[in-house]
């Protein structure tokens, strides 16, 4: 299933992702009904979001702050099996205080999106344990193509 224009606005999709990586399913990733498991797919979208924060951050910022994942919600539309190969690729919405939104869209090779996943990650300060409001200068690191 392609996902409409109007879904496509819901979940924010921009034209080009933020940050991508690749992966295959293996056989680990499958379940019972011999695709792979949802909980794998919420475990893509972690991931995600952990490289996207890795690959724009500084050492001394990875050290400042840390995000903490809060709600996660995704949609499945077509199964992944054994050996597909899938490219993730995530975007960050505006921020809210301490929070933003996290969209994760994972496609197979053919171009079809797989799952579409949305979580909310708030910023917390490493040393205080509590949450921070996210600042412009740091938002903007998740704007640009990493």
């Amino acid at each position: 299933m392609i996902v409409s224009a109007a879904l496509r606005h819901l979940w924010g999709l921009m034209t080009t992702p933020a940050y991508a990586f690749d992966v295959t399913a293996q056989a680990g990733h499958i379940d019972e009904l011999g695709h792979v498991n949802h909980k794998i797919y919420f475990a893509w979208a972690e991931e995600a979001g952990v490289r996207h924060w890795r690959a724009v951050a500084s050492p001394a910022l990875q050290a400042q702050w840390v995000w903490v994942a809060s709600r996660i919600e995704a949609d499945f539309y077509r199964e992944t099996r054994l050996g597909d190969p899938l490219r993730v690729e995530t975007w960050v919405g505006e921020p809210r205080g301490a929070r933003f939104d996290r969209f994760v869209r994972i496609v197979g090779s053919d171009g079809v999106e797989r799952a579409m996943v949305k979580t909310a990650w708030a910023l917390i300060d490493a040393q205080t344990r509590r949450p921070a409001r996210i600042r412009g200068a740091l938002a903007g690191l998740f704007q640009s193509r990493a």
